[in-house]
């Protein structure tokens, strides 16, 4: 169970920040446009990867044993500039979340373009198979801890798709970013500092 709560917890974390992805969910959602077949969408590219990650990560790092330590410091340097990054937008402010006025679009040009910002973004396999993969590999039950990051990325793409219309007055006020910033900033900086020291 520690496992798949700490794969949730870092799964979470990491798939708050707000990217291309995530603000193209958002304003789907916000629009009411696909939602079922975006949320199915990326819920099961997350689950591919994290599985690729996983599987993958543990394999290597028995074949070659320095790659764990370099990825855990790299992961954790990654998470810290990640964390500062975050901190510092909460402190600068003034985002916010703005519906989109575009016209509709159909079921196959949104799964073309969440084909182009989901696969063919690079941070995307940092942060679903490498690093993932290179924290589950310090648990006792890695599958436990995939699963659990897999459940966060499905929760979060059910809540960001089908509640994004309850979120829209709140996350329209720049103050709500900055909490949010300001949360992903300390969060990610204490799971450098674990994965670093601690692991």
């Amino acid at each position: 169970m520690e496992s798949a709560l700490a794969g949730f917890a870092l799964s979470l974390s990491l798939i708050l920040a707000i990217g291309a992805q995530n603000a193209f969910v958002l304003r789907q959602g916000l629009r009411r446009e696909h939602v079922g077949v975006i949320v199915v969408f990326c819920s099961l590219s997350e689950v591919l990867l994290i599985s690729a990650g996983v599987a993958g990560f543990g394999a290597l790092t028995r074949a070659v044993p320095w790659f764990e330590p370099a990825m855990r410091y790299g992961g954790g340097a990654f998470l810290l500039w990640y964390g500062i990054n975050s901190l510092r937008a909460a402190l600068r402010g003034g985002q916010s979340l703005e519906e989109a006025s575009q016209g509709a679009s159909s079921a196959r040009a949104a799964i073309l373009t969440l084909l182009g910002i989901t696969w063919l973004n690079p941070h995307v396999y940092l942060d679903t198979v490498v690093l993932i993969g290179a924290v589950s590999s310090n648990y006792d039950a890695p599958w436990l801890f995939g699963a659990g990051a897999m459940a966060a990325s499905i929760l979060f793409f059910l809540i960001l798709g089908y509640g994004a219309r309850l979120l829209a007055p709140f996350f329209a006020r720049p103050r709500a970013w900055q909490i949010l910033d300001g949360i992903i900033g300390v969060t990610m900086c204490a799971l450098a500092v674990k994965l670093v020291f601690f692991t």
